[in-house]
């Protein structure tokens, strides 16, 4: 067993919206240890939003789940920055993420990218 970390994409482009996308694990991997938001525009993910994903159709944070509660600070040890989801079993490894943009007069839309982090265990 090993451990592999997957980075997956996606494009936030207009305001006020919801996106959706499913990605594929790779089949090698069976367990995922932990989880992480972060974005190009740190301060746009924090404020406006929020989402809910699921692991092999299991929901694993609910519809509305604040982003900031999955970002990590740059004062926080690499080995500690993911959401740790106990060895969740990848299934037949399918992530869907639905990540909703919310106005906040504290950071002002510009399109912006928001990026999943998956710490994995390979077989």
């Amino acid at each position: 067993m090993g451990t592999i970390k997957k980075r997956f994409d996606l494009s936030v482009t207009e305001a006020e919206k919801t996106f959706s996308k499913t990605f594929e694990l790779d089949k090698h991997i069976v367990y995922i240890k932990g989880i992480l938001l972060t974005s190009d525009k740190d301060d746009l993910l924090y404020y406006r939003g929020s989402q809910k994903i699921e692991v092999d159709k299991q929901e694993v944070f609910p519809e509305n789940y604040e982003s900031k509660l999955l970002q990590s600070g740059i004062n926080v040890s690499p080995n500690q920055r993911y959401y740790d989801l106990g060895n969740m079993p990848a299934g037949a490894g399918s992530i869907k993420l639905e990540y909703k943009d919310t106005q906040d007069s504290r950071a002002a839309f510009t399109p912006y990218r928001v990026s999943l982090y998956m710490d994995c265990i390979t077989a």
